[in-house]
């Protein structure tokens, strides 16, 4: 069939695109279970296997305190088993649990209070948080970034800028009450706006001048021939030697930087979803492993810093991923906690399975129409 033609282009170049994809998600999964594996241990919680990937063990090693570190054959996740586990997702083992000596069970994850195990929980996302933060931090300190003033050098005829009233020489301040320090804040805001209204504040002659103007949604296609659906008002930025600039940060300030670079993509994730639901933005943006794969081989052509930044982005997507209050997820966990603490105790045994079979569907189906999705997107190349 055509439309799997591209699946067999993409194994052609399939190393290309593996080792970066394998590099990136290697990182951000080892810092997600690190984030789980050392609360565990501070809350006193026994820790039976770390493993980077499912299925049979490759290579491993055994820790003082009796802890599997291993490598795994299927390198598309990973997990931290407790003592007292059943299996890789935390299901707890009761029979096992019921014929341990009292002292053992003290160390397994379900005897702990419901503090600590949320904490536990909880750890794993604020870990890809962390990671994300110290990477562009890092990045920002010892690389810098180059920036260009958010001064328009040429408006679009017929675009919306013109249709607001833009002019050459109009610096912007401000997008929605939001300050704009470069052409690229400005960027980012507008092509996530598309069909938007926005408030423009905008230095001219001196004077601060208000304009009301809503991105035009339009297709582009970047240099790896990818198609992206976004917001433009048709501007181009100042080419000035004087607008330009590179500017390296110390490590507090670059922290400060990395810290609102990651919250910029969780509150552009939320928007975008939240765009699904009220029909302003369409499903087929939504990708799976293989255009993760697909995007790391790309973006690993720009050079190690531009895969490292990637490695940045997607555990800010892991991470608040696996936030989602859906039973399998460590959200879903938290979620269960929630309700042991308003009810004083925990849910029935029964309630909970119910929880994680449906949770277990809606994975499921989300990994299917991901990649369902990526398949297409693929033909589509």
């Amino acid at each position: 069939m055509d439309f799997l033609a591209p699946l067999g282009q993409f194994g052609t170049g399939a190393l290309g695109y593996l080792i970066p994809f394998l590099f990136v998600l290697t990182i951000v999964v080892f810092f997600h279970e690190l984030g789980h594996f050392l609360v565990a241990r501070w809350c006193g919680v026994r820790v039976k296997a770390f493993s980077i990937g499912f299925g049979p063990e490759l290579i491993g090693f055994n820790d003082r305190r009796g802890t599997r570190w291993k490598i795994s054959a299927i390198p598309l996740g990973g997990y931290v088993k407790f003592l007292g586990d059943e299996d890789a997702a935390s299901t707890p083992s009761r029979d096992a649990i019921a014929d341990m000596s009292e002292e053992d069970r003290k160390d397994t994850f379900f005897a702990k209070n419901v503090w600590q195990r949320a904490a536990i929980v909880a750890a794993g996302p604020i870990a890809n948080f962390i990671l994300a933060i110290a990477i562009f931090a890092g990045i920002f300190t010892v690389y810098g970034r180059e920036t260009t003033t958010a001064r328009v050098d040429q408006v679009v005829a017929g675009g919306a800028a013109e249709t607001a009233g833009f002019k050459v020489g109009d610096l912007v301040l401000s997008i929605d009450g939001s300050p704009i320090a470069s052409f690229n804040d400005l960027q980012r805001i507008v092509s996530a706006s598309a069909d938007e209204k926005l408030t423009i504040v905008v230095e001219r002659d001196g004077g601060e001048v208000t304009l009301e103007a809503t991105p035009q949604r339009r297709e582009i296609t970047d240099r790896f021939g990818n198609v992206h659906k976004i917001g433009q008002l048709g501007l181009s930025r100042s080419a000035s030697a004087a607008d330009v600039k590179r500017e390296r940060y110390s490590l507090p300030q670059a922290i400060v930087l990395g810290a609102q670079e990651t919250w910029f993509i969780i509150d552009r994730t939320f928007d975008y979803i939240g765009g699904i639901f009220t029909g302003r933005e369409s499903t087929e943006e939504l990708g799976g492993p293989i255009r993760v794969a697909q995007v790391s081989g790309q973006v690993a052509t720009l050079g190690v810093v531009a895969l490292i930044n990637l490695a940045a982005i997607l555990s800010v997507s892991i991470g608040l991923l696996n936030l989602f209050p859906v039973p399998m997820l460590d959200g879903g966990h938290l979620l269960f906690y929630l309700f042991e603490i308003v009810r004083g105790k925990p849910l029935s045994p029964r309630a909970q399975d119910i929880g994680f079979r449906i949770g277990l569907a809606a994975v499921l189906m989300l990994m299917l129409f991901t990649t369902w999705n990526d398949i297409i997107h693929l033909s589509s190349l």
